[in-house]
């Protein structure tokens, strides 16, 4: 639990990072992306959230039998509604905002390290965008291979009742392959690599995870997640995964 708390913390380590000088401009870009996404994520999950509850609930139950569900497992669907809208936000923002997240990382490492940040012009940072985005599209086919069944899970009934403990989880663990994804890219470390890295201190993993999973449903908050996010998992590499 130690560990699991340490890596919690590392995300509260990155908010404070992307604030310093020669981190925060390249901190402004992924921030305006998220702030824009979660934005919508917010209005859509307001006008939408009552129909897509209703699909969860099965009507044919006897009404006796669907009120004691309405009553004690109706918190668990909307729980399980709001972990795949924003989850699923996380990683449009996340596709959208990489060819900035390196350059963060690399910042962040430099000046954790005592070194001066890079000062690298727009032209240089867009010019492997789009290398940066098909790294994203790799991560986001992997990332699919295990939501779709888990999607498909959450629909069978009486089994669904377990299905936003496993989206917890395994939105805690791809969150934290995701963002350690730009400082291990940095150090030339492909995904399967970063994996089986990841694997060794799982729940110093899955602690930074879950804590950014639960800053992401943060009104506000959500909008620094990213460079927060990319800022901390640098940190966390640095601290106990760079000389593995």
């Amino acid at each position: 639990m130690s560990e699991f708390f340490k890596g919690a913390g590392y995300l509260f380590k990155g908010f404070g990072l992307i604030h310093k000088k020669g981190i925060r401009k390249f901190a402004y870009i992924p921030m305006a992306i998220n702030t824009l996404l979660f934005s919508f994520a917010i209005w859509l999950g307001v006008n939408k959230f009552d129909q897509w509850i209703n699909h969860f609930i099965p009507t044919w139950l006897p009404e006796w039998l669907l009120s004691w569900i309405m009553w004690f497992i109706w918190p668990l669907f909307a729980g399980l509604l709001i972990l795949i809208v924003f989850f699923s936000f996380s990683i449009i923002a996340n596709l959208l905002a990489a060819p900035f997240n390196g350059v963060l990382a690399e910042a962040v490492e430099t000046k954790l390290l005592g070194e001066t940040p890079p000062n690298l012009s727009w032209k240089e940072i867009l010019k492997d965008a789009p290398k940066l985005i098909w790294n994203e599209i790799r991560k986001l086919m992997y990332i699919l291979m295990w939501m779709v069944p888990l999607f498909i899970f959450s629909w069978i009934p009486v089994l669904n009742i377990i299905a936003p403990v496993l989206w917890v989880a395994f939105s805690s663990w791809m969150l934290a392959l995701d963002y350690h994804d730009y400082p291990m890219g940095n150090h030339q470390l492909k995904f399967p690599q970063q994996r089986a890295l990841l694997r060794q201190k799982r729940s110093l993993a899955l602690g930074f995870g879950l804590a950014t999973l639960g800053a992401t449903m943060i009104p506000f908050v959500n909008f620094l997640v990213i460079p927060a996010a990319v800022a901390g998992a640098t940190a966390l590499y640095l601290d106990n995964f760079s000389q593995a």
